[in-house]
């Protein structure tokens, strides 16, 4: 590979599989530096060897997200094995439920926000500092399509991915003058844990050839395929690119979920 991320660090949440598995590997690759965090302990320990296993350096530890004193801990643990945190990957995150809206409880929204959105902003949060002191850095938050179109997630999960999106795009107005750059990915449908059992179920019924039929490339992507777009944005090839949110969804969102219906 080409070492577009020679010499610099970056922390990865949610790690241990999906898209921030694919992240670590692809940064690995790429000769970064790596934190790792998840709440899955095997999963991550796996992801840590492999990444050892192709020569990589990483550290890890058990981190939710939702709990700000975790996320402190978390950064700061990079400084203190790397001495710096050029790059944020903020990808942990839960689906909340799809329940009709009178059947769902506050708890449920608490918790999807808790992860989903209040994660990102102890991270942010806790390294902006940082990069700001030393006037770089770059800041990645996975959103979704399901915070640009409604019908991709259920109630709770897009509100709070439009709001990241909207997080994202502050924030980066906040910072942009100290060169620290913050930009969201947003994946459409994605093969990953939290979506297996949909995979699962339409190959138990027949339905695969179904899977992705509302996107403009009529399929699914693999993590990977947003693992590339993450990294682009986190290096310096995208070095004049802030406070965006880059669709990675087969263009769905560009289609109004209607494909070959553009006007």
């Amino acid at each position: 590979m080409s070492g577009r991320l020679d010499g610099k660090s970056a922390i990865i949440t949610g790690a241990a599989s999906g898209i921030g598995r694919a992240c670590a590997l692809l940064f690995a690759r790429e000769d970064a530096r790596l934190v790792l965090a998840d709440v899955q302990e095997e999963s991550l320990a796996q992801v840590c060897d492999e990444v050892r296993a192709a020569g990589g350096r990483v550290v890890s530890s058990l981190v939710d997200v939702s709990s700000e004193e975790q996320v402190k801990g978390l950064v700061g643990l990079g400084l203190e094995a790397y001495g710096a945190v050029d790059i944020l990957v903020n990808n942990a995150g839960i689906a909340g439920t799809l329940d009709p809206l009178e059947g769902q409880t506050s708890e449920e929204w608490h918790r999807v926000f808790e992860v989903n959105l209040m994660g990102p902003v102890y991270a942010v949060k806790h390294v902006i500092g940082h990069m700001k002191e030393r006037r770089t850095g770059s800041i990645v938050n996975i959103a979704s399509v399901a915070g640009i179109r409604s019908g991709a997630g259920g109630n709770a999960y897009s509100a709070c991915k439009a709001a990241l999106i909207n997080f994202t795009q502050t924030s980066a107005c906040e910072v942009g003058s100290f060169g620290v750059r913050i930009n969201a990915v947003c994946p459409g449908l994605i093969e990953t844990g939290m979506m297996q059992p949909f995979f699962d179920w339409a190959r138990q019924t027949g339905k695969s050839d179904q899977v992705g039929k509302y996107s403009e490339l009529r399929r699914a992507a693999h993590p990977e395929e947003v693992a590339w777009a993450i990294l682009f944005l986190a290096s310096d090839e995208a070095s004049y690119i802030t406070g965006q949110a880059l669709p990675v969804d087969g263009g769905i969102s560009a289609s109004l979920s209607l494909p070959g219906r553009k006007i």
